[in-house]
C-alpha cells in the first residue's frame, strides 16, 4: 500500500536510480514536478551497491527510500506518492481537467504489460528464449502506439490538454521503442504521436531529469536532486 504523504521532513528521502532507465526517468519526472528534493544515488546495475539491496533486495531502480523508514521500490508508487504530496500541474487530474486517473492508469498498466514485453523482444532480441523474431514483436508493439496516436487525435497529451501523468509514465517507453530503429519509428503513419513525442523529448522537463552523474559511492557528498525544486 502507498503511505499518505507526510510533511517534509529535514531529512530528504533518498533516491537509487539509473538515469537511462526508463522507470526512474519517469520517477524523477514526478518527483521534480512535485518539488521533492532527495539524495540522487546513481547506480550502475551491473555493480549495484550493498545499501541499493538492503533497502530493496530485488535489486531494481529505482528505489525511494523515505527518512522516516518507508521504501518505495515500483515507479509508479514512487510517482504517485510524489504527486499526492504536491501536484502543482495536476498531473492526476483531481479537478477534472482530464481523463480521469483510474483511465490514466489502465493506459499505464498497457503500456508497462504487453507494450514493455513486445519493447524488450525488439531492443534485445537475443535475451528471449523461445521468443517470437524480433520484426514480429515489433509489430505486435504497433497495436498499443496505434492507440496512442488515436488517443492524440482527439486532445494534445495523452489524457487531455495538459501534460500529465499518463504522458510522463508512457513517453519514457515510447522513447526507448523509438530509438531502437529511429529511421523506422519516423517512417509510421502516426504523425501525432511522433510530434508528441519529439515536443516531450525536446522539453525543458526531460533535460532537467536527465542530467549525467557518476555512480554513487558511500561517504561521498550528497548529490541533491532536482538541483533547484
Amino acid at each position: 500500500m502507498i503511505p499518505a504523504a507526510q510533511p517534509c521532513a529535514p531529512a530528504v528521502p533518498v533516491l537509487y536510480s539509473f538515469r537511462r532507465c526508463p522507470y526512474a526517468m519517469r520517477a524523477r519526472l514526478a518527483l521534480r514536478e512535485a518539488g521533492i528534493r532527495c539524495e540522487l544515488r546513481e547506480v550502475v546495475l551491473r555493480d549495484k551497491p550493498a545499501e541499493l539491496l538492503a533497502a530493496s533486495p530485488k535489486g531494481t531502480v529505482p528505489v525511494l527510500a523515505l527518512p522516516e523508514g518507508t521504501v518505495l521500490d515500483q515507479s509508479l508508487d514512487i510517482m504517485l506518492w510524489a504527486l499526492r504530496c504536491h501536484d502543482p500541474g495536476d498531473w492526476l487530474h483531481r479537478h477534472g481537467n482530464g481523463e480521469p486517473l483510474e483511465s490514466m492508469l489502465a493506459l499505464v498498466a498497457a503500456c508497462d504489460g504487453d507494450f514493455k514485453h513486445h519493447l524488450d523482444r525488439t531492443k534485445y532480441p537475443g535475451r528471449h528464449a523461445g521468443a517470437q523474431s524480433a520484426e514480429w514483436h515489433r509489430q505486435a508493439a504497433c497495436a498499443f502506439l496505434e492507440g496512442l496516436e488515436f488517443r492524440l487525435h482527439r486532445t494534445a497529451w495523452l489524457a487531455g490538454d495538459a501534460p500529465a501523468l499518463a504522458d510522463m509514465a508512457v513517453a519514457p517507453f515510447v522513447r526507448q521503442f523509438a530509438h531502437v530503429d529511429a529511421a523506422w519509428f519516423a517512417a509510421r503513419p502516426w504523425p501525432r504521436l511522433q510530434s508528441w513525442l519529439a515536443g516531450w523529448e525536446a522539453s525543458p522537463r526531460l533535460a532537467a531529469v536527465m542530467g549525467k552523474h557518476p555512480p554513487w559511492r558511500a561517504g561521498q557528498a550528497p548529490v541533491i536532486f532536482p538541483a533547484s525544486a
